[in-house]
């Protein structure tokens, strides 16, 4: 096979405890610092709050607490990565935003069955690369239709 044929994945390597995560570079909008979070009343315990990023008031999760991780303090390596989830702006809290990879699409293997700390529903797939082994997350997945519909009354 060429080089040219080999269809190439260009994702976003962030950090949650010791697991190396991927979401397409795609549906990334900006990498923030974190910066004080307003606490929004009624939401599920993931849903940190919200923040006014350059104009556009913007759902804050916590991936942690999303997966069910033990959630620790905030320090100076946890970013904000802000997704498109079914048109919908979101931030994610992440431990450390890593690095920007080209994946080569044939390397990229269905989720196990059993995953460690995250549920498989939310793993699109995982990647071998060098001595790193990449979960790729399904962003549809991590955010229910319902909690896409609850984040939008939280968001106007």
């Amino acid at each position: 096979m060429s080089e040219q044929d080999k269809q190439m994945l260009k994702v976003i390597v962030f950090q949650i405890k010791d697991e190396e995560y991927t979401i397409p570079v795609e549906q990334v909008g900006s990498i923030e610092r974190m910066m004080p979070i307003t606490r929004v009343p009624g939401t599920k315990p993931f849903v940190k709050g919200v923040l006014n990023l350059r104009g556009v008031v913007t759902p804050i999760i916590d991936l942690r607490e999303r997966f069910e991780i033990e959630s620790t303090d905030n320090t100076e390596q946890t970013r904000i990565i802000t997704v498109t989830i079914q048109g919908l702006n979101v931030g994610l809290i992440v431990d450390a935003a890593n690095d920007v990879l080209d994946l080569d699409e044939s390397t990229i293997e269905p989720p196990p069955e059993v995953i460690g700390t995250v549920e498989a529903e939310y793993i699109q797939g995982v990647a071998k690369l060098d001595q790193r082994l990449l979960i790729l997350l399904n962003l549809e997945k991590v955010l229910s239709k319902e909690d896409v519909h609850l984040l939008n009354k939280v968001h106007v």
